[in-house]
């Protein structure tokens, strides 16, 4: 006798149903111990600080309502002048961060000129702090006095640029490394050119290995174009510094690392995202 649609449907067994109740019941219990231990932990540490001898001192120093309210309007504008910076550098890392980590995969002798010009460039620009970079090319290039009247903004995009190509180009070039020498000749023997392999085989494959690296490196590009500010960029740090002054309180610090917090939270979200999801990937959907 042929069995009807309905009868046909499937449906879990009562195993399964008791399994997928008990992951609840430990998702629950899970959730619950988490929220409970935060709760304590921000109890007894706004306790101690609230406690403290000095918070008043503290609290009128550096967390002011009205010198908040008062320099938040500036320190707004010169946020402004950190996401310019930000997107111009971004972009120009990334092409002269990947331009790096191709150089430096070139193979033959032929290209060893290249290779060496590219591993001493990511070698010293990664060895030397970017506050260093700053002022050398802040302060060092236009004192060659060839290059006429450059805003310092454009100094400081290029001292940044200059610094974390080299960390992105040896990024990309673990990434590259990491795909199966296979891959290579399998696509050589389709008739691709080196060229090509490095465009539609290695670099796709070795930036998806890399991909939580490269937006840490991003996030931590959001916060030091606020560096730029010791070349005299009235961004949002010197926003602040100048309001701090005039206060002479340090309540718009606070101010200027909640705006560069909140610019930065939506890239740490997505990176933790891309993380896991890549993560969930590997494991075929196991838990470690």
């Amino acid at each position: 006798m042929a069995s009807t649609p309905s009868e046909a449907v499937w449906r879990p067994s009562e195993l399964e149903l008791g399994r997928r109740a008990t992951r609840r019941q430990q998702s629950t219990k899970s959730v619950l111990i988490a929220l409970v231990s935060s709760i304590v932990f921000v109890v007894v540490v706004g306790w101690a600080i609230l406690s403290s001898p000095g918070w008043e001192d503290v609290r009128r120093a550096f967390f002011d309502p009205e010198i908040a309210l008062a320099s938040f309007p500036s320190i707004l504008a010169g946020l402004w002048v950190n996401i310019q910076v930000l997107f111009v550098a971004a972009i120009a890392v990334a092409i002269l961060g990947t331009t790096l980590a191709v150089l430096r995969s070139l193979r033959g002798p032929v290209f060893f000129p290249l290779r060496a010009l590219a591993t001493i460039y990511t070698d010293l620009f990664r060895g030397i702090p970017l506050l260093i970079v700053l002022y050398l090319v802040g302060f060092g290039l236009p004192a060659l006095g060839v290059f006429g009247r450059v805003p310092v903004v454009l100094w400081g995009t290029i001292a940044i640029v200059l610094t974390y190509s080299a960390y992105i180009a040896e990024v990309l070039r673990a990434g590259m490394e990491a795909v199966h020498p296979s891959q290579r000749v399998a696509a050589r023997s389709l008739g691709l050119s080196h060229a090509q392999t490095l465009r539609i085989v290695v670099i796709p494959q070795g930036v998806r290995k890399v991909v939580p690296a490269l937006m840490n490196d991003f996030v931590s590009l959001q916060k030091d174009v606020g560096l730029i500010s010791v070349l005299g960029a009235v961004d949002a740090v010197r926003a602040a510094q100048i309001a701090a002054a005039e206060y002479y309180n340090f309540t718009p610090y606070i101010v200027a690392a909640l705006l560069f917090v909140a610019m930065a939270l939506p890239m740490i979200r997505l990176t933790d995202y891309v993380s896991a999801r890549l993560a969930k990937r590997e494991q075929m959907g196991g838990t470690v």
